[in-house]
């Protein structure tokens, strides 16, 4: 009996062989995970890039117009957390006002990812989002990795948010390199 038979062990040849073909299937498993999925259109990005682009400046007496009417619905990582109901979009509104202020929120960009899972169905889709925000928070530097999940409606002629939720699955700060 060879030695390693005996001790229960893998001959070096067959765990090369068996890793091989572990390589060979995540290679071929892997084409599946590089096609692409059918993304959002531009249009269905706007409301997208609007929310954004209102986070990052935060204007004054000037309020979300991206959402949708009645009754959206909303998932964040600020409390209360859900912001759901006809006054949804102002208490969000109200709460990420607070949600910056505390945490001294500035030069606030996000990036995205292409969008998974993408489906439609009539005036609605949905559509996962990888996103990046970059900013400041109390003047050290922040990068944090998340994903919005968007469900949006087709509302005379533009495509609105009407509910999403927001997921953090990495967070750094300070000196970012």
């Amino acid at each position: 009996m060879h030695e390693n038979e005996a001790s229960g062990l893998v001959p070096r040849a067959l765990t090369a062989i068996g890793s091989a073909l572990v390589m060979l299937t995540i290679l071929m498993g892997s084409s599946a995970w590089a096609r692409a999925d059918p993304q959002p259109t531009a249009e269905m990005m706007r409301p997208v890039s609007a929310l954004v682009a209102y986070m990052s400046a935060l204007p004054t007496n000037v309020h979300p117009d991206m959402f949708a009417s009645p009754h959206p619905c909303i998932v964040e990582n600020f409390s209360p957390y859900v912001f759901c109901g006809p006054r949804a979009a102002r208490r969000w509104e109200m709460g990420f006002r607070l949600h910056s202020s505390q945490e001294a929120l500035s030069r606030l960009s996000a990036r995205f990812g292409a969008a998974h899972d993408f489906d439609r169905a009539g005036n609605r889709v949905y559509f996962s989002l990888p996103t990046v925000w970059t900013g400041f928070t109390a003047g050290r530097a922040f990068v944090e990795h998340g994903a919005w999940a968007f469900v949006e409606v087709e509302q005379k002629g533009a495509w609105r948010i009407q509910g999403y939720g927001w997921g953090v699955y990495a967070y750094q700060e300070g000196p970012i390199h």
